[in-house]
């Protein structure tokens, strides 16, 4: 049945519950008592998880959890996975009712009104064959591959192909500057580089064949490079230090020089539980950006688990369903949005800006962008940063005026706290499904575990400002400050640390290159399980919110509790920055601030310390943000730069971001700068003055 306003169909939660009652008699009274079972049993709440997605394994695994510890749990052992195998085999049973794997389209695209596809046997076949010719090309089990794409089927199938052989794959945008790319990079040694020539943004086109020439230099384990044809431009100068290919040849029937016939696709090998899929990089405030391998098994089951029974998805031959999630490649929602394929979901790409110009070059940015493109790809999830809906709101966009959006029954939000008044907005300006209005699934999670805490479902009540529940598996807790032994009580109905007192099969094998090696390396204890050893904590502020009366816990987001940077969606590490501003030769010192506000945009000031006798002018300023935006990206620029005496700084010398972020966040200076933890106490003063002016 084909999910439309005229008849909604019951939430899978409920059918997975009956399910769990046929199956071993439990019944449950309300969500939070089908939560606290799912965080008690871990292992009986994972098996049924594997056992109602029908995960295969050509062998048993011989427990669902050999020891409830983090770090270091390990999930499975004995069976065997792999993430384009659960992919691809939905092919048949989804081609046959006449459902594509993937729509699309880019800016020239909508403009036409044009949406192309990749068929299920189609995305199959070129799968296989690119697997086939990295394979015969020397990329091995285990090799990394790098990837400079756009949000495109190209990309979609690359990641595919990698994960078919055992290769592990690492994409970052093309919009990003090459100090962020090669800091990511560098750790990992890719052997092949997949990357495109350019890419539309905002209706226009940015070369990056500059940016491709540079990666190669600077990459020496390269050994092949595959070119996506993108702008249509020419490759033929840029530099032929390894073996190149065209993208377009390696997935196609026709034979390359060299060979007698094209090679028969390649099957999906299968894999250990634990084998390493991707590297996603999470940022600290100082340091590298940390490159977080995560295992193919983990990845599967938390996708699984949060598309189906929080996000509502099903196959598209049973339901219909076509999910779209806006994103960049370089945020974890591309991750999200390549997921729903595993569940046999038609998946809707658009490569472009969420706020094209109408006449597609310039003027002022139109916000109905990708409501025109949800109608047009039919979509029936559209998901997106909870500053696209603000953006919305604020511009008066009307999005049914806009589109046929008659098959839309769910929103999602996600990236930073979706204000109550967008909630409203949502609920007046989209369809009312059933008559009722449209479901809004808020989600908070990230890329350090490639999932969600904080979900919806279609089983409960939305209330505007909050998400609707902690994920079933995920036994998330709001903690106090830690005590003197480093453990942290439990709060409902106050703000405190988000924390997970129970691994998760999601959470990280192990950073690249971590010493110690693997699960106990030093970078990924330090990460997360420093502040209470045993527990993961997340970096954010989170309050529980107890609804009895609906049988469910609700939460809500305040922000990040550390000083990573957290803009549209995309983290990035405060260390990458400093790099980029403090390059320049009149910048002694810098120090940046996210600060993020529940329902507001985030505002982020850049403090910067000048060489005696220099003062901060408006091409200082220009040549800061462009190097920012060069090295970074332009969703990094911050909102204001100014000139400060000196940056706060510890006795150990590191710079004071977070008590700085806390005291502009309005706590009193007092509480979160001492003195007498300080090298440069007097430091202080400018920034309490600044504190005093904004809050007034």
């Amino acid at each position: 049945m084909t999910r439309d306003a005229a008849a909604l169909p019951e939430p899978q939660l409920i059918r997975f519950e009956r399910w769990l009652e046929a199956r071993s008699g439990r019944r449950f009274a309300s969500y939070d008592a089908l939560w606290q079972w799912s965080v008690d049993e871990l292992e009986n709440f994972w098996q049924a998880v594997w056992e109602y997605f029908d995960l295969a394994s050509p062998t048993p695994h011989r427990c669902v959890l050999a020891e409830r510890c983090m770090p270091g749990a390990q999930w499975f052992p004995g069976a065997q996975v792999n993430y384009a195998q659960q992919v691809l085999r939905h092919a048949d049973a989804a081609h046959a009712a006449g459902h594509p794997a993937i729509v699309w389209t880019d800016e020239p695209g909508l403009a036409r009104g044009e949406l192309r596809q990749l068929d299920w046997p189609a995305l199959r076949r070129q799968v296989g064959l690119l697997a086939a010719r990295l394979q015969a090309l020397g990329v091995q089990r285990g090799d990394r591959v790098a990837a400079l794409l756009s949000n495109r089927p190209e990309t979609m199938v690359a990641f595919l192909a990698c994960a078919s052989l055992g290769a592990v794959w690492s994409v970052c945008s093309p919009d990003m500057g090459p100090v962020a790319v090669l800091d990511r990079w560098r750790q990992i040694g890719p052997v092949a580089l997949i990357a495109c020539d350019g890419y539309r943004h905002g209706g226009q086109a940015h070369d990056r064949r500059a940016l491709v020439a540079q990666l190669q230099a600077s990459l020496p384990s390269l050994k092949l490079r595959v070119d996506v044809d993108v702008l249509g431009l020419s490759t033929e100068a840029l530099p032929v230090d390894c073996p190149r290919f065209a993208f377009s040849a390696l997935v196609s029937d026709a034979p390359l020089p060299g060979e007698a016939d094209a090679p028969a696709p390649l099957a999906p090998a299968w894999l250990p539980f634990d084998h390493p899929l991707w590297i996603v990089y999470s940022s600290g405030t100082t340091g590298l950006p940390k490159p977080i391998v995560h295992g193919h098994g983990g990845v599967v089951l938390e996708a699984l688990k949060m598309g189906g029974l929080h996000n509502d998805l099903g196959p598209s031959a049973q339901t219909g369903d076509r999910f779209h999630w806006y994103s960049s490649t370089g945020w974890i929602m591309w991750n999200s949005q390549v997921a729903g394929l595993l569940s046999g979901t038609t998946v809707c790409l658009f490569d472009g800006s969420p706020a094209c110009p109408a006449n597609g070059h310039s003027g002022a940015p139109d916000w109905s962008t990708l409501w025109r493109f949800a109608g047009l790809a039919s979509c029936t999830f559209f998901g997106a940063g909870a500053a696209f809906y603000a953006a919305c709101l604020k511009a008066g966009v009307a999005p049914q005026q806009m589109a046929d959006l008659h098959r839309l029954r769910a929103v999602g939000s996600t990236g930073s706290p979706l204000a109550p008044e967008c909630y409203e907005w949502i609920w007046q300006q989209l369809p009312k499904p059933g008559g009722r209005p449209i479901w809004i699934s808020c989600i908070s999670g990230g890329t350090d575990f490639a999932g969600a805490f904080l979900a919806g479902t279609p089983a409960l009540p939305v209330v505007a400002g909050e998400m609707q529940c902690r994920c079933l598996g995920a036994a998330v807790q709001a903690f106090s400050e830690p005590d003197a032994q480093g453990r942290g009580r439990p709060l409902i109905d106050e703000v405190g640390e988000l924390v997970c007192t129970a691994p998760m099969p999601s959470m990280p094998l192990y950073f690249w290159g971590d010493q110690p090696p693997g699960p106990q390396g030093r970078r990924l204890y330090d990460s997360y399980f420093d502040t209470y050893p045993g527990v993961w904590r997340h970096g954010d502020w989170l309050r529980l919110v107890p609804h009895p009366d609906m049988g469910a816990t609700g939460a809500i987001i305040y922000g990040r509790s550390d000083a990573t940077i957290n803009r549209h969606g995309i983290r990035m590490g405060t260390a990458e920055l400093y790099r980029a501003v403090e390059a320049e030769p009149e910048v002694l010192d810098s120090l940046v601030v996210d600060l993020e506000y529940l329902g507001r945009p985030s505002f982020m000031p850049l403090f910067v310390v000048l060489r005696e006798g220099l003062a901060l002018d408006e091409p200082l300023v220009a040549r800061l943000k462009a190097g920012i935006r060069q090295a970074l990206s332009p969703r990094h620029v911050p909102d204001v730069v100014l000139q400060v005496p000196a940056v706060p700084r510890t006795l150990s010398g590191k710079k004071m971001e977070l008590p700085v972020k806390k005291l502009l966040l309005g706590e009193a200076a007092e509480k979160v700068l001492n003195p007498d933890a300080m090298a440069n106490a007097d430091a202080v003063g400018w920034f309490v003055a600044y504190a005093r002016q904004r809050a007034g």
